[in-house]
């Protein structure tokens, strides 16, 4: 088992990194994705974070 890890501050940019990702991926089975939103404060300012976690197995 084997596990991809994105991170971004954009829900757009997170589904173009993905995106890539699977584009790429060849003789391995996913497992499971996992996806998250974080949100947090900064001063006025509202801070998002985007991540996914791809869960597959490498043959």
């Amino acid at each position: 088992m084997k596990v991809k890890v994105f991170d971004e501050m954009h829900e757009k940019d997170l589904e173009n990194s993905v995106n890539s990702f699977l584009e790429n991926f060849e003789d391995s089975d996913i497992v499971d994705i996992k996806y998250q939103v974080s949100i947090s404060m900064f001063a006025e300012e509202q801070i998002y974070c985007f991540s996914a976690m791809i869960i597959y197995k490498d043959n």
